[in-house]
């Protein structure tokens, strides 16, 4: 797309205006880092677009508070202070199960990430949110434990203008296939390759 001109115009009959303003669905997958924050800048953007916010995290531990998170609730509540921005809804989708010891069986995990699905599903139906950011879903797809026909016929057929972003190393071929855009982080170096743990401020 130089200087913003697409390199095709489909014959689908719509005007520019409408061909921009359909809604997107973006898959953020590879082996890379930046996969989740990409997509919190994204819920950034939006938020000062007036949009309403909702983020859906499925695999971090209910304990671990991401430093994205703290600052996008506190957009949320200066929302509910000035208006300004759009409102702000953070979610932890069942126990978390990859940076915690697991607690209960895999059918409970399994269980936990469908009932997540289930409301993503309702708000979907309802329009509740401009942007739904769903964090590391492609996890609990490729675990068989949300089935991905019904996610992507929930997403392909989600009424309205409802913009979605998935996040998760080894997105499934079908999730690529429907998506409108897929951006792929591939890991060249890493801090951790020379031994150097997370830190604060990169990390979280």
């Amino acid at each position: 797309m130089p200087q913003g001109i697409p390199s095709v115009v489909p014959d689908d009959g719509l005007t520019t205006r409408q061909r921009r303003n359909q809604p997107v669905l973006a898959v953020h997958t590879g082996d890379g880092k930046g996969k989740s924050t990409a997509a919190f800048g994204l819920a950034l953007r939006g938020w000062n677009q007036g949009w309403r916010i909702g983020v859906f995290q499925f695999v971090k531990s209910a304990k671990w508070r991401i430093g994205e998170q703290t600052v996008l609730e506190r957009l949320g509540r200066l929302h509910e202070e000035t208006g300004e921005g759009g409102p702000v809804e953070w979610h932890k989708m069942g126990s978390g199960w990859s940076w915690s010891r697991r607690r209960g069986s895999a059918e409970d995990h399994a269980a936990d990430a469908a009932e997540g699905w289930a409301e993503i599903r309702r708000r979907l139906a309802e329009q509740t949110h401009d942007l739904l950011i769903l964090d590391e879903f492609t996890y609990p797809i490729n675990w068989g434990w949300v089935d991905v026909e019904d996610v992507v016929a929930a997403l392909r057929d989600r009424p309205g203008r409802q913009h979605v972003i998935i996040t998760g190393r080894r997105a499934a071929p079908e999730l690529l296939e429907a998506a409108d855009l897929v951006t792929e982080m591939a890991k060249v170096k890493h801090p951790m390759d020379a031994g150097r743990k997370g830190q604060r401020g990169i990390e979280w």
